[in-house]
């Protein structure tokens, strides 16, 4: 079974894929967010970044 995450923005919900990383880390597919969505995201100094 594959889990999601759920954002909800301006009322609609949108799903994001979890995918699992080359050291079993997880993280959030968002490579569709902007089309889906209209947002971007920010991460200052790339602490969050795979």
């Amino acid at each position: 079974m594959s889990e999601n995450v759920k954002i909800e923005f301006e009322g609609k919900t949108y799903e994001f894929p979890i995918v699992i990383g080359s050291e079993g880390e997880k993280a959030i597919d968002i490579s569709n967010l902007r089309q889906k969505t209209g947002l971007i995201t920010l991460d200052p100094g790339y602490a969050n970044t795979g």
